[in-house]
């Protein structure tokens, strides 16, 4: 049974503690969609985007005014494309022309983001892959909503050092095409390693071939009521601290599935997983630097930096799959360095350095993250950092 304290709570985690549904994202297989042509592939992934997501803008801000849970985005997932242009695309021009596609067919339908121009190319590429990825400055550049993403590694099979040293490259192209905007292009590009299937955070997100037609894949954050939550119990031992973040990690979890189920059932689309990634944002009270200095440290970036950091994500993954078991993507801590103000503060009081951040990814689901960096690098150092954090894993 709920109890009336509980539905204070909920409220006091909405209005006061910034928890919102950061993402409803709808992953699409477009396999059935290539074709030998390029204008024939566009017209049937335009289709397919349109019988799928037609109504997801709706839907999602009518779930959030039933129920009173801020839904921040809504975006869509498609299949890597270039598994879906390798039969048509024998040019940069004609990948940038699915682009185009994705990009009008995004807008028409209310999104805030279409990920999944995208390449896998953990162990070799073939000439439609680098192809596509040749295309991605141009991309980034001619169109608003599309993000990019490589996935150059695996466990498995190691890394592609020659899609590492490419990307390096590509980083430095997309930057300089785009520095009228502040290099925004940058943003909307992840150099990936072990990328799950399921993701539904930009810019990251594709919808891989181990997934069903569609699915309804929801992002969920709330640094700000995990550090709430810590606050409640400074001074107490490790065990409470603990138990604090898993319970707070197992409500909200709930909210977001909550949400996702809703929306499979209005959509008529099977529901996929939960990430619960605790994504911050510039807003004061709504970041994860914060939480770590609420754990004990004096400043994000400091000698315990990795430990907390390494508790924060082992507990808010226990209290996920306490609470679904569907739980998927990242589901991790994100430390954005120009998204999170307690990074920013820790940055420019001179506590993170880029060796710093990079220990911390070791016990994180995510990487180097918004992290701006001079523009006479060069694309060998790129290329380093690239290979130094996708060894991490």
């Amino acid at each position: 049974m709920i109890n009336i304290n509980e539905v204070f709570e909920t409220h006091d985690m909405i209005e006061k503690e910034n928890l919102d549904v950061r993402t409803i994202t709808i992953g699409i297989s477009l396999l059935d969609c290539a074709s030998e042509s390029v204008e024939v592939t566009c017209d049937k992934i335009r289709a397919k985007i349109l019988k799928y997501a037609s109504k997801l803008a709706k839907t999602a801000d009518d779930i959030s005014a039933e129920f009173g849970v801020p839904i921040v985005n809504k975006r869509i997932s498609i299949t890597p494309i270039a598994l879906v242009g390798s039969s048509c695309c024998k040019s940069v021009d004609d990948y940038l022309s699915i682009a185009r596609t994705l990009d009008q067919t995004a807008k028409e339908v209310g999104v805030n983001f279409l990920g999944g121009f995208s390449a896998i190319v953990s162990k070799g590429m073939t000439a439609s892959d680098r192809l596509m990825i040749e295309s991605i400055p141009e991309v980034l550049d001619k169109t608003e909503r599309i993000c990019c993403s490589v996935n150059v590694g695996s466990t498995k099979t190691g890394l592609n050092m020659d899609a590492v040293r490419l990307m390096g490259q590509i980083i430095k192209k997309t930057a300089k095409l785009t520095a009228d905007r502040d290099s925004l292009g940058c943003a909307k590009l992840v150099v990936l390693c072990n990328a799950p299937d399921d993701n539904p955070f930009m810019a990251g997100a594709f919808h891989g071939v181990t997934e069903a037609d569609a699915v309804i894949n929801v992002g969920v954050s709330g640094p700000g009521v995990v550090k709430c939550a810590v606050d409640k119990v400074k001074g107490q031992s490790f065990e409470v601290l603990c138990e604090t973040i898993k319970k707070t990690a197992f409500k909200i979890t709930r909210v977001g599935q909550l949400v996702a189920k809703e929306a499979s059932a209005r959509l008529g689309i099977p529901f996929g997983i939960i990430d619960l990634s605790l994504a911050p944002t510039p807003a004061i009270g709504d970041s994860v630097a914060d939480i770590l200095k609420s754990i004990g440290l004096e400043q994000a970036g400091a000698p315990g930096t990795t430990a907390a950091l390494a508790l924060l994500n082992d507990q808010v993954k226990k209290g996920g799959v306490m609470a679904s078991s569907y739980v998927g993507g990242l589901s991790g801590a994100f430390i954005p360095v120009s998204e999170d103000q307690g990074m920013i503060e820790a940055a420019e009081c001179g506590a993170l350095s880029l060796e710093k951040l990079e220990a911390m990814t070791c016990v994180c689901s995510v990487g180097l993250d918004m992290i701006a960096i001079p523009g006479s690098t060069s694309a060998a150092t790129l290329s380093g950092i690239i290979a130094d954090e996708a060894a991490i894993g």
